[in-house]
């Protein structure tokens, strides 16, 4: 795959060439885009998969949905439907995809929408009643037709954007000049005790000052795993799984930490691509090596394969968006935003 990728870095110059004309074309006005008279927060990487958007959104949710009429847009990657889709009770997650049908299971309070073309789906959500107050786009930080009021750029510690280069030699979907667009940098996925000092020197690595003299905030945070998995009824400690053979399943980007935070040796543990829609090979494979033990796979994949699998036999694992330090001083700036945040020009 190293030699395939270097092979392509032609194609790689080729590509951040054609992303980088159509940057400019919208950062000088001659490509359109549009503003709406209510904050709009646009989160997203720079990379391709693995930086940890959905916790980050059902952080933001969580932060924001007790004060504001809160709307989740997000493009619907791999769902069978089209065009502008609002959840509703009819709603799974081949018509949503799974992430938003995730948000809609979890916040039945907030609207959860997906529209490939986000200026659409805006403009959709703003016709229904209620109206929402504020609007999460869900990976939409390359999607400039929209003028989001304030971005949230995310990079997985390890895989920081600034040591990449672009697809398909890298993981990167545009030039890392491109941060300069986020109000906040957050890098996820940090080890929970991370040094002061290895933050310090990510810090100076990423914090430069960009060509229109602002400095953007730097944030870290960690995946915060649940001390319990979940079925449709009932939940079990982690700590009562010690010694248990189960089967662990995860269709994600990166799912090692997932496979470590659970894995016992006697465990079985099953790779599929990220947001696989698992058919009924898959299913029969599944139950052929869980047998009789639980399966244990993630939020993601719950919502896929719930009613797939035995209701007694599949469970699934909570995670969240939690910041090593400054927690506060973030949520206070969103808050800020979107107190104050009308017209996103």
């Amino acid at each position: 795959m190293d030699i395939l990728r270097k092979i392509l870095f032609p194609f790689a110059i080729l590509y951040g060439l054609i992303t980088a004309i159509r940057n400019f074309l919208f950062d000088k006005g001659i490509l359109k885009s549009y503003s709406f008279d209510l904050p709009i927060i646009a989160v997203g990487n720079l990379s391709v998969g693995g930086t940890g958007k959905t916790p980050q959104i059902e952080y933001l949710i969580r932060l924001l949905s007790g004060d504001y009429k809160v709307a989740t847009l997000s493009r619907g990657y791999k769902r069978k439907s089209e065009g502008f889709v609002l959840a509703d009770a009819n709603a799974n997650a081949e018509i949503l995809g799974d992430e938003p049908f995730q948000f809609f299971q979890k916040f039945p309070n907030i609207q959860v929408a997906v529209d490939a073309n986000r200026k659409n789906g805006i403009e959709q959500l703003l016709s229904k009643t209620p109206k929402p107050e504020v609007i999460l786009l869900d990976d939409a930080y390359q999607h400039r037709k929209v003028k989001a009021g304030f971005y949230i750029l995310l990079t997985a510690y390890g895989d920081i954007y600034a040591d990449d280069f672009m697809l398909p030699t890298g993981n990167l979907r545009e030039s890392r000049s491109g941060a300069q667009r986020a109000d906040v940098i957050i890098v996820t996925k940090c080890p929970v005790d991370l040094s002061l000092d290895e933050q310090n020197r990510i810090k100076r690595f990423l914090l430069r000052r960009n060509d229109k003299g602002i400095n953007q905030e730097l944030y870290f945070s960690c995946i915060a795993y649940d001390d319990c998995i979940y079925s449709e009824n009932s939940k079990i400690e982690i700590s009562e799984l010690q010694g248990e053979a189960k089967l662990l399943l995860a269709g994600i980007a990166k799912p090692e930490p997932f496979f470590s935070y659970l894995k016992n040796p006697n465990d079985v543990c099953l790779t599929y691509p990220d947001h696989h829609h698992f058919s009924e090979n898959d299913i029969q494979e599944i139950l052929i090596k869980a047998q009789d033990s639980i399966i244990i796979t993630t939020e993601k994949d719950y919502v896929r394969l719930k009613g797939s699998l035995p209701v007694e036999q599949l469970f699934y694992l909570p995670i969240q968006s939690s910041f090593l330090s400054k927690g506060v001083e973030f949520d206070k700036k969103i808050k800020n935003y979107v107190g104050t945040g009308t017209r996103n020009s």
